[in-house]
């Protein structure tokens, strides 16, 4: 018989690696794995690649871009995944990507909560924050965190779940993941519950961690290199 082909080899070395790395990190703050929840960023990567993962356990997939997300989503609808929509999301575009998401991290304007506020699946809603302070970056400013929560927190749709936010590079992530948790204290004044962190990516999780993240955004560190992108 002849030997399976191994498409995406190396791709469980490498999501064990990184799951060993998690719990390295919750020990060295006092938390607990069950806290956590890895969101595997397979953007670029083909619908196989998502596939081997959720055969490895994997049940969480992010995606930025809709058009890739949208084919993916369809593709692998019977696997049963929850789909995180983690890059800015056009207004027009919402709607759509409502159909499939399980989860969107990018909630940044009012427009964006109401083209979602009705839609006919409920929706986990992060508000995103600017980190920086070039106003072209996505996210929300942080004296504007408060309205935007509680815009999301009246929409029937959303499920206001807590904040978003991507380290800047120019800052020690540590000491922005600590202002981060600042920002989520914010929202919590709008719900109580709405506690969750979505922070950390493959080269600062163990910050994120530290500073009380619930939602990793891993890519490269397990999907490896990009390929090519269409």
């Amino acid at each position: 018989m002849a030997a399976e082909t191994v498409l995406h080899p190396g791709l469980g070395d490498r999501l064990a690696e990184v799951r060993g790395g998690i719990a390295d990190a919750c020990r060295a703050a006092g938390r607990s794995e069950d806290e956590i929840t890895l969101i595997v960023v397979t953007k670029f990567h083909p619908a196989s690649l998502v596939r081997e993962l959720a055969e490895l356990g994997v049940r969480d997939v992010g995606e930025n871009r809709h058009q890739e997300a949208q084919e993916k989503a369809a593709e692998l609808a019977s696997l049963g995944l929850n789909w995180h929509y983690i890059g800015q999301l056009q207004t027009k575009k919402a709607r759509q990507a409502a159909r499939y998401a399980h989860a969107i991290h990018s909630i940044d304007r009012d427009r964006l909560v109401d083209a979602l506020a009705d839609v006919e699946r409920p929706i986990d809603a992060f508000v995103q924050v600017n980190m920086t302070d070039d106003p072209g970056r996505g996210g929300v400013a942080p004296d504007g965190i408060v309205e935007l929560a509680e815009r999301v927190a009246a929409a029937p749709s959303l499920h206001l779940r807590g904040v978003m936010a991507v380290a800047p590079l120019e800052e020690d992530p540590a000491r922005a993941f600590e202002r981060l948790a600042g920002y989520s204290e914010l929202v919590r004044s709008v719900d109580p519950a709405a506690a969750a962190i979505s922070a950390g990516m493959t080269h600062d999780y163990a910050e994120a961690i530290a500073a009380g993240a619930t939602h990793l955004r891993i890519g490269s560190a397990i999907t490896g290199n990009r390929p090519d992108h269409r």
